[in-house]
């Protein structure tokens, strides 16, 4: 399942931050066996369980600021670690610290080992048709780092988020390196506004089942 949200598009940031809760919260699919009536109310039940502080996603932001297109994920690693101060979230990819697409076979063992069953969301820059420029796509699958570019990296993630910046072509490094950083800064905003606010929410349910 995919959601799309323009970058023009008022509510973008909060269908974000619905289609990654909703996503974090879906069952795995490929199950088995049809379950029972209960079997299906009770997994109903416990996706509207809140998650625990310590359960909080990872949030993997993967890209460069050596190319003005590839660096939409360091900017949304940077703006949510502003954002989610106070959080106890796992954030990596910033621009002072940024995870290339080259990285992505340490980082999809490191994140095996370092948060074992704690879910990914995986955001990157991403080229597409000239009609889709400047949508935030959110699906409920794993992010192919380097596939705009041909390159066979592997997977990572368990919720992915890509931005639209270029059209796809023969050339598509060069598109990143010509790419307005307006159009990057723009929606690194509206994907690190969704994000921080549904961190937060998460945060809070946590805490109030705590209480309770």
């Amino acid at each position: 399942m995919e959601y799309c949200f323009n970058l023009f598009n008022k509510l973008a940031a909060d269908g974000t931050a619905m289609a990654v809760d909703k996503f974090l919260h879906a069952e795995t699919p490929g199950g088995g066996k049809a379950r029972t009536r209960e079997e299906k109310i009770s997994a109903q039940r416990q996706a509207t369980l809140p998650v625990r502080g310590e359960e909080l996603p990872v949030v993997l932001c993967i890209g460069s600021d050596l190319a003005i297109g590839d660096s939409l994920g360091p900017i949304v690693g940077s703006m949510l670690k502003y954002k989610t101060q106070g959080l106890n979230v796992f954030l990596y990819g910033t621009l002072s610290a940024p995870v290339t697409a080259k990285e992505i076979k340490y980082m999809r063992t490191f994140l095996r080992e370092t948060h074992r069953g704690r879910k990914v969301i995986a955001i990157d820059a991403a080229v597409g048709s000239e009609g889709d420029i400047g949508l935030v796509k959110i699906n409920d699958a794993p992010l192919f780092p380097g596939a705009g570019a041909n390159k066979k990296l592997g997977s990572i993630g368990d919720v992915s988020i890509m931005g639209i910046v270029a059209e796809k072509s023969v050339m598509n490094y060069g598109l990143l390196n010509t790419t307005r950083l307006n159009l990057v800064y723009s929606m690194a905003e509206i994907i690190s506004d969704g994000l921080s606010s549904l961190l937060w929410e998460l945060h809070g349910r946590a805490k109030s089942r705590t209480v309770v």
